[in-house]
């Protein structure tokens, strides 16, 4: 009986000691140096709320952050008595570089008014941990020995205390040919290489492409591709993908882009009797490499005719309908298949009679990328209108085109058609009946029955003062005719002036189709059809070919034309904003707009600026 009571006694003091508040401390004995580790106070059988816990920094060791504070109830019976307990922990993070031995000072807290402190504790900091007696070539770097490479598959690599080095993550500028010729299609990939998890990208600065055309892919990119690169194996994202077109000789550089990435790493946390993996975010800047290619000049001399179309490429022509007729539209389909630069080919010219009416060319352009290159077909329709009866030739066209392949041009022959024109429902009398007709009414006379007196006076004609006016008006028509007929015959064997006197024309029907794009939300082809005009208006207005026109020489051409800087320089930001349009976000329709007034308003000017040849 006397044991019994005993153990009651004994059991009861337990329970006593077990429901007291208490503040404890603890923290491991021994910790490797650089190694995050935690040390955690706890707090027993608070009733009342406690105030936050005051902890004693200790010289040689820096806290990381904290307190982390977790809370937990437990409930015991005995002998039909309840009695309850609480715990709340609060765990702080630390990190200490140097080796050596460390007295964590006293914390203390307040409960209910009283306060309560923890006893100091000792714990040594070394220089190797258990986890590096595990694994002996994973060494510290105050070594100075090799420490093992970072692989996308071993997050033990991956720890937080080492640097992210230049070949653990980077981005790749990679052209599919180190040369090619001006107009020839080249494949650019920018991708990024990683042995980290990737938390965040932000590009920062994307790369220039000054010097070339870009017809750009719809990739959406994702770091699910293995690769191997350099002997090591790294996680890929595509993040661009284009075909450029370089528009002059010479060596061009595709500028670096910077980007701000943050990786994740882990920290190893000393809980005592284990070790957690903390992840960690590190943000760091990567700057892409540059790439060149060595563009080489297309042969000279180039064909009459070529207008800088490089690939390969068929060409033909068809008449729609049989039969012709006066003042009724007809049309002629030029279509052009292939494979190359077939977006930035020009509009074939077509030699059709004087006595047709022609209407403004319209064209159509399907493409899309295919491997390295990019194919397609452009379609042009010509409407003309028969204004005579009769036997017509409309001339045939030779399209150019040079081929990087077999290096040299090749030109493609279409055929000519000859026509019977027939009079039309709507003509009006011909000359020959309208002579028919006169030749009657002037034919045989009646005679004359009136009065018989005739006057005996009368004045000569010339001696009339409209005479001489209808002369003057005379000789001021057959003048102005005569310039007429001898500047359309001059502008007729000219092509460049033809080219010139058209230019404005041409502009500005590609800016009204740029307009269409901008009201059915079509952004890309919006700003393609704006450089578009842009170009083509420079190329005619200077005679000079697209090909050998660049955005840095264009400013130097202008000028030696004689355009004032106040033209140039806003021609130049419309061509840039529209060049990255391409590979930016998209662009309201407030700014599109803009952008279409600016080029419409450039182009205006420059129509009122004289150019010297």
């Amino acid at each position: 009986m006397k044991r019994f009571t005993l153990i009651i006694t004994l059991i009861g003091i337990a329970l006593a000691s077990w429901a007291q508040v208490s503040f404890k401390v603890s923290a491991p004995r021994s910790v490797q140096a650089g190694e995050r580790f935690a040390i955690t106070y706890i707090l027993r059988n608070a009733d009342e709320a406690p105030s936050q816990p005051k902890v004693t920094q200790t010289p040689g060791i820096t806290m990381l952050y904290g307190p982390s504070t977790t809370t937990s109830v437990s409930q015991v019976v005995t002998n039909g008595k309840m009695v309850s307990s609480s715990r709340i922990e609060y765990t702080y993070f630390y990190k200490a570089e140097n080796p050596g031995k460390y007295s964590v000072g006293e914390a203390s807290i307040t409960v209910a008014g009283k306060r309560y402190t923890t006893s100091p504790v000792t714990m040594a900091v070394v220089a190797g941990s258990f986890s590096d007696r595990l694994q002996p070539s994973a060494q510290d770097n105050s070594s100075n020995t090799q420490r093992q490479p970072v692989d996308i598959y071993d997050i033990d690599t991956q720890s937080a205390d080492r640097p992210v080095e230049s070949n653990d993550v980077f981005v790749r500028i990679i052209l599919s040919k180190p040369s090619a010729y001006e107009q020839e299609a080249i494949e650019c990939t920018i991708k990024l290489y990683t042995k980290y998890q990737i938390s965040s990208f932000f590009p920062t600065l994307q790369p220039s492409f000054d010097g070339f055309l870009i017809q750009e892919l719809d990739i959406q990119p994702t770091l699910n591709e293995e690769e191997e690169y350099r002997g090591s194996r790294y996680m890929t994202a595509v993040l661009k993908k284009c075909i450029i077109f370089p528009q002059k000789s010479g060596k061009l550089t595709i500028n670096s882009g910077n980007y701000d990435i943050k990786v994740v790493q882990y920290n190893n946390v000393n809980m005592g009797f284990f070790t957690v993996r903390d992840p960690q975010e590190r943000e760091i800047k990567v700057k892409s490499n540059s790439a060149s290619v060595d563009v080489k000049q297309l042969p000279f001399p180039q064909p009459e005719g070529f207008s800088g179309a490089v690939g390969s490429f068929t060409a033909d022509t068809r008449l729609v309908g049989n039969t012709f007729r006066t003042n009724d539209a007809a049309s002629l389909i030029y279509t052009i298949k292939g494979t190359g630069n077939i977006k930035y080919i020009k509009e074939p010219v077509i030699d059709f009679p004087d006595e047709f009416e022609q209407y403004t060319p319209k064209s159509d352009i399907q493409a899309e990328v295919s491997g390295q290159n990019v194919t397609g077909t452009m379609s042009v329709e010509y409407t003309f209108v028969p204004q005579s009866v009769g036997d017509f030739k409309i001339g045939g066209s030779k399209f150019i085109y040079f081929n990087p392949v077999s290096k040299e041009y090749v030109t493609i022959d279409t055929p000519s058609y000859n026509i019977k024109v027939a009079k039309g429902a709507g003509s009006t009398t011909s000359d020959t009946d309208r002579k028919d007709i006169e030749s009657k009414n002037t034919d045989i006379l009646h005679i004359y029955t009136g009065e018989k007196n005739p006057s005996q006076t009368h004045t000569l004609v010339v001696e009339k003062w409209w005479y001489w006016m209808l002369y003057i008006i005379g000789i001021l028509i057959v003048t102005a005719t005569s310039t007429i007929y001898s500047r359309k015959m001059k502008l007729a064997s000219d092509v460049t002036g033809s080219r010139m006197a058209k230019a404005n024309k041409t502009a500005k029907r590609h800016l009204r189709t740029a307009e269409k794009f901008a009201a059915s939300g079509e952004d890309e082809k919006f700003y393609e059809e704006i450089l578009r005009a842009l170009w083509g208006y420079i190329s005619d207005k200077l005679s000079i070919p697209v090909s050998q026109l660049t955005r840095q020489n264009v400013s130097e051409k202008l000028h030696a034309a004689g355009v004032d800087d106040q033209i140039t320089t806003p021609l130049i930001s419309i061509i840039d904003t529209c060049e990255m349009a391409r590979y930016t976000p998209q662009k309201s329709d407030d700014e599109m707009h803009h952008i279409y007034n600016e080029a419409m308003k450039t182009i205006n000017a420059m129509e009122n600026t004289k150019i010297r040849k």
